[in-house]
């Protein structure tokens, strides 16, 4: 059975909403927790510590020697005796590799592989408390990196020299400006550059249904025959929908409508407090399940390509299990972007999802009726604070240079809210109780699980997704009992799937798996699958069309005697909302 909350007590709740403005929404019985279980446990193992003290002593030795010679000899060249780990490259500059640099960035990484140390292979401790406590002090560290301040960096000490310190002013007043601009609201600068209905989100169409919770919008063909199913895409509703309309040159919408698809797409409403009671139910009936009807309604007849991504694969997950439970083949076929119906493993968002958190979440939300944008924005930050948050100080602050923003990364700060119940119930019932995946979930009177789904389904995991992590995507392949295909993109969680083709670097790997067959896991089946050069999208689009009719007349835009009329132009007014 899925565990109910008692309702908080209003004190509780208050105290509760004020200690998370303090603490950007992570609580701190969750972090003591985690903590104390990591202290007593390492406090119970002297012959742990022992093993760890001897390694840093070792450390400590050779790191002696290696500066003692350097600080001799300030020429002298040698391979430092602790690397930083793959992928940093706060200390590539040659600079660090000389006195008294060199010394502050070793000592650093000597801390570093210390704390390691403590958190790793420590008996007893719960792998979630050892995870946050690895957390945590992954943050301290990456804030006190000697590449953060001035007198310890020496690249920025030679770009204060060449520039006479206006990198410094220019360094500032970047700062004072990003200062300003958060206290006010407004989107980081070059936002400006990346407007919908101007710049991004320009693919032609018209918003052919609205309700309190979606608008719908249908796009208007480029091709002179349609293949007769439409394609209904579902966007997360976590940011806005025109990740998937970004720039016309990686536009997946333009992309699909070249290649003569008809395409729907559903723009979600920014929830406010009014929205406060919107359930996981109500983001099924009037959300998928209304552009649904809209959709068959304007093309009547053939059945539909389903398209979710992210939580809104999830969403459509439950909403096709839904129909398939209660008998309606209405799907020609169900595509999930990064998108998981199980969340045992679902990475690093698992640091902020626990009971205490949850309910401390729950209890922030209720004050306001929806959590912000900017805090679920701050979470995924900090978990790659390193490349998010201290390479912007150091480059835009202490460099006095701006990264100019691209489609992408303006997109990203156009977050969005989430409504209190929904969100509520989506971390307790989907992430804590994995209710779905475990054939617990209900949806009105009707209880659905994956094996539900009739239709089938394609399924795209990225390398590198540390949001939905492929290898939780990949499940999909055990938990339903249709025919799945599993592609495996390069990229991470937005920009492996924004691959459009022609852009550099890309590969993926592409693989059926029968319905009913036995499962092969991931990194098998990773293995033993080719990988292929390009962007994935002509792969998907060819599956698409092998399960479409031949294209035919193209369908009107909207339809007034269904009760469709056009209501305007894409991208719509929700997209715009605050």
């Amino acid at each position: 059975m899925t565990k109910t909350t008692p309702p908080a007590n209003p004190f509780d709740l208050m105290l509760h909403a004020s200690e998370g403005r303090l603490t950007g929404g992570l609580s701190p019985a969750s972090a003591a927790l985690a903590y104390l279980d990591w202290a007593l446990h390492l406090a119970n193992a002297p012959g742990k510590r022992s093993e760890i003290l001897r390694a840093a002593l070792a450390r400590q030795v050779a790191l002696a020697w290696y500066l003692s010679a350097l600080a001799v000899d300030h020429t002298k060249e040698g391979e430092a005796p602790i690397s930083p780990r793959p992928g940093d490259h706060r200390f590539d500059d040659p600079a660090w590799q000389k006195w008294p640099f060199a010394a502050y960035a070793q000592s650093f990484l000597a801390t570093e592989k210390l704390w390691e140390e403590l958190t790793n292979g420590i008996a007893g401790v719960s792998s979630h408390h050892l995870d946050l406590v690895k957390f945590g002090g992954r943050q301290w560290l990456d804030m006190m990196s000697p590449s953060n301040f001035l007198p310890t960096n020496p690249e920025v000490i030679a770009r204060t020299r060449e520039t006479g310190g206006q990198n410094l002013i220019k360094g500032a007043q970047h700062f004072f400006a990003d200062l300003l601009r958060e206290a006010e609201g407004k989107p980081p600068e070059g936002a400006e550059h990346f407007r919908p209905g101007q710049e991004v989100a320009v693919t032609p169409g018209k918003v052919i249904y609205r309700n309190e919770l979606i608008e719908l919008i249908q796009y208007s063909p480029t091709t002179e025959k349609v293949h007769p199913e439409p394609i209904l895409i579902v966007p997360a509703w976590i940011m806005k929908y025109y990740i998937l309309d970004l720039s016309p040159e990686n536009s997946m919408v333009r992309y699909l409508v070249g290649q003569g698809h008809t395409v729907f797409m559903i723009s979600w409403k920014n929830p406010g407090e009014a929205e406060r009671d919107f359930t996981l139910q109500t983001y099924v009936e009037k959300g998928v399940l209304a552009a649904l009807d809209a959709v068959q309604a304007i093309v009547p007849g053939p059945k539909v390509h389903a398209v979710g991504y992210c939580i809104g694969g999830t969403l459509l997950s439950l909403a096709a299990a839904l129909l398939g439970k209660t008998g309606q083949d209405r799907l020609a076929s169900l595509t999930l972007f990064a998108a998981q119906i199980d969340f045992t493993d679902a990475g690093e968002i698992l640091l902020f999802v626990d009971d205490s958190q949850v309910a401390f979440l729950k209890d922030m939300m209720a004050e306001r009726g929806y959590l912000g944008g900017g805090e679920m924005a701050g979470a995924f930050e900090m978990l790659r604070a390193n490349d998010l948050i201290w390479s912007r100080v150091v480059h835009d602050y202490l460099m006095g240079e701006r990264r100019p923003l691209n489609d992408l990364m303006a997109w990203n700060a156009d977050a969005t809210r989430m409504p209190y119940q929904m969100h509520s119930q989506y971390l307790q019932q989907l992430f804590i109780d994995d209710d779905f995946a475990e054939g617990r979930f209900e949806l009105g009177d009707v209880t659905v699980a994956p094996p539900d789904i009739i239709a089938p389904i394609f399924a795209v995991g990225a390398e590198r997704d540390h949001v939905a992590p492929w290898h939780s995507v990949y499940k999909v392949t055990l938990l339903t009992d249709v025919d799945v295909t599993f592609l495996l993109t390069s990229g991470g969680h937005n920009a492996g799937i924004i691959s459009e083709p022609g852009h550099p670097h890309r590969h993926y790997r592409i693989g059926d798996h029968a319905a009913r067959s036995c499962f092969v896991p991931p990194e098998k089946w990773r293995n033993r699958t080719p990988e292929h050069e390009g962007s994935w999208w002509p792969a998907w689009q060819s599956w698409l069309a092998a399960r479409s009719g031949e294209p035919g007349a193209l369908p009107q835009m909207g339809s007034d005697e269904a009760g469709y009329p056009v209501l305007g132009p894409a991208p719509g007014e929700y997209v715009f909302e605050r």
